[in-house]
């Protein structure tokens, strides 16, 4: 059993380590890197516990909380934010303290209701709202859409604690516990994944957050997030990281995500990488076929760039279903400040390069021109016209 971990004299951590999952949101979000659902248990005077884990592990989280604590003891519970990942232990552990006040927004009020249908103890706050547990304070900051209407942040005077819930999280599972004591590779890979999948639709609304927080200049010495380390070491990194991914990030890289059929439009594909190249050696080109690779690997490879080219042949005077799939996730993303422009091959009508321009547009990205389609396979000629689309791509950028 996963047993409680000292964060410092008042703070222990008594979340859920969860290195099975591979999918969450249901199958929208890909976690190769398993995840934690974290909880933490802040004893001074008074006892307050801040979130729970996921549902499937509700009786093991109050077993092992009862071996921490005596649940008796709990004077204040904070559901910072209420999706089920967050609070789904509570119905279990209010079973056995069924008087014990919750702490959230009135929209978290609102969620928590919808979840459970229970009409427990709950104690709306707003920014600024303070809990006296003793020498410390817990002070309650709303962060609306970061990344529910009901999110708030918890901030513990005196420990200098930022309990963060979603913001600065990152799905990946570890022991290590703390930032600086785990790979720094894949950390940050699974922090830019995190917020790219997640965060991007919101990024104003994070920017504007952030600094209002700063504004406060609140002593900061860790940053508790709800998934994933905990930042102690310089943990005002992961808060500069985020003002940078929220400001239309991108860095000097194009993606190409295509699908194919018969391997025309991944010829294209290829030809059009090597034209951009010939103009700009010093870019990543990143080429992903759609129908083969992580749908939320792509995206992330999306928000990193500064631009994308998206190519599908045509099939039912359409394109095909992964490219399909993927607009539907890339217009709910808003990214801007993003070129791109489209292509495919085709038998036929040949719609697709069309119909794909136009959802670019939709999504908020600038189209540099009308594409590049490619009648049945390409010859040495059809290829050659690819490299040239890829040049004058490159060089539109």
């Amino acid at each position: 059993m996963q047993m409680s971990k000292k964060v410092t004299d008042k703070v222990s951590w008594v979340g859920k380590v969860d290195w099975e999952l591979t999918r969450f949101h249901g199958e929208e979000y890909s976690t190769w890197q398993g995840s934690s659902y974290n909880s933490y248990l802040v004893r001074d005077e008074k006892t307050a516990l801040i979130d729970t884990v996921w549902l499937p592990y509700d009786e093991e989280f109050v077993t092992n909380l009862k071996q921490t604590v005596e649940l008796d003891a709990i004077d204040y519970i904070i559901i910072n934010h209420a999706e089920i990942d967050h609070s789904g232990a509570l119905p279990r552990l209010m079973k056995e303290i069924p008087n014990t006040p919750i702490y959230c927004t009135r929209n978290g009020i609102k969620s928590l209701q919808g979840h459970y249908h229970q009409d427990w103890n709950f104690v709306p706050v707003k920014t600024g709202d303070t809990l006296q547990l003793g020498s410390t304070s817990l002070v309650f900051v709303e962060a609306p859409m970061l990344h529910w209407p009901d999110t708030m942040f918890t901030y513990m005077t005196g420990e200098n604690i930022l309990f963060s819930n979603d913001a600065f999280g990152q799905h990946y599972a570890t022991e290590a516990l703390y930032n600086d004591r785990v790979d720094q590779c894949e950390l940050f890979a699974e922090a830019i994944k995190y917020y790219a999948n997640i965060l991007t639709p919101f990024s104003s609304q994070v920017a504007k957050k952030i600094n209002e927080v700063l504004a406060l200049e609140l002593s900061v010495d860790m940053i508790c997030p709800s998934h994933g380390v905990i930042w102690r070491s310089e943990p005002i990194r992961i808060v500069q990281k985020y003002l940078e991914w929220a400001d239309s990030y991108q860095e000097n890289q194009i993606t190409i995500v295509y699908d194919t059929m018969w391997n025309a439009t991944r010829r294209m594909a290829e030809a059009i990488a090597k034209g951009i190249q010939e103009i700009d050696g010093s870019a990543t080109v990143k080429l992903m076929n759609a129908g083969k690779e992580d749908k939320n690997d792509i995206i992330t490879e999306i928000f990193r760039s500064k631009a994308i080219l998206v190519g599908s042949s045509t099939i039912n005077r359409r394109y095909l279903s992964s490219i399909g799939a993927l607009f539907e996730t890339i217009k709910g993303m808003r990214f801007s400040g993003k070129k791109a422009a489209a292509f495919g091959s085709y038998g036929w009508s040949g719609e697709s390069v069309k119909l794909m321009a136009a959802d670019l547009a939709e999504a908020g990205f600038e189209v540099v021109n009308e594409g590049c389609r490619v009648l049945w396979m390409p010859d040495g000629d059809a290829l050659d016209a690819c490299r040239e689309f890829g040049r004058q791509f490159g060089q539109a950028l």
